[in-house]
């Protein structure tokens, strides 16, 4: 059986094309579930609801496959949940077309490639951008993620033990202070001087 799913994202979208499209193939509207909720929330009882009613052998059909998922990636993972539970899905306005209920079909299986390769594009895409952003944010001297709150006057006693010899399990044990907060905020070592030009003429042992 065809299942149709519709949803609108923003107000100026038009739900009653995606519905006459779905209709057009041959799905009745009893059986077209719809949301006009945006595509941002996952709160979606359309697609809960098509989803909780189809069974093995079943394809849900949308008029492009956004309608189903936030990005690229939650469309795919959705397509292999669903295919997991012997249900197929295919869209029927995206310039590459997707039907996932014929397994044996080779274009069928590359249109789903293709997609994995958008999602994989997509989140390399957003790693770069949020790389660069915290590459800029940090250069203008701005923390990136939560901030975490350590005290001083531990984190000072922290160095000097560190400075004398004391292991990271022993600061940990003794400071109260988690491992990842000393790896994150202990001040790093003076560098070691490597060659006399690094010591201070005062330190260094008169020439014979």
């Amino acid at each position: 059986m065809d299942l149709g799913y519709a949803r609108v994202s923003t107000v100026k979208q038009d739900l009653d094309r995606q519905i006459d499209a779905l209709e057009q193939v041959g799905i009745p509207r009893d059986r077209i579930y719809v949301d006009k909720k945006s595509g941002a929330t996952t709160d979606r009882p359309g697609l809960r609801d098509v989803i909780a009613y189809a069974r093995e052998g079943d394809v849900i059909v949308v008029h492009t496959l956004d309608r189903l998922g936030r990005t690229v990636r939650d469309t795919l993972n959705l397509i292999h949940e669903l295919a997991e539970k012997g249900i197929g899905v295919r869209n029927l306005a995206d310039p590459i077309k997707v039907d996932s209920s014929n397994p044996d079909d080779p274009m069928a299986q590359l249109a789903v490639v293709l997609l994995a390769l958008f999602g994989q594009m997509e989140r390399t895409y957003t790693m770069e951008r949020a790389a660069h952003a915290r590459a800029v944010a940090t250069a203008k001297g701005r923390r990136i993620g939560r901030p975490v709150v350590v005290d001083p006057s531990k984190l000072a006693w922290a160095a000097h033990l560190r400075d004398t010899g004391s292991t990271i399990a022993e600061i940990v044990e003794k400071t109260g202070i988690a491992r990842t907060s000393l790896y994150r905020h202990l001040p790093p070592r003076p560098p070691e001087v490597a060659t006399a030009a690094g010591v201070p003429p005062a330190d260094r042992e008169p020439e014979r």
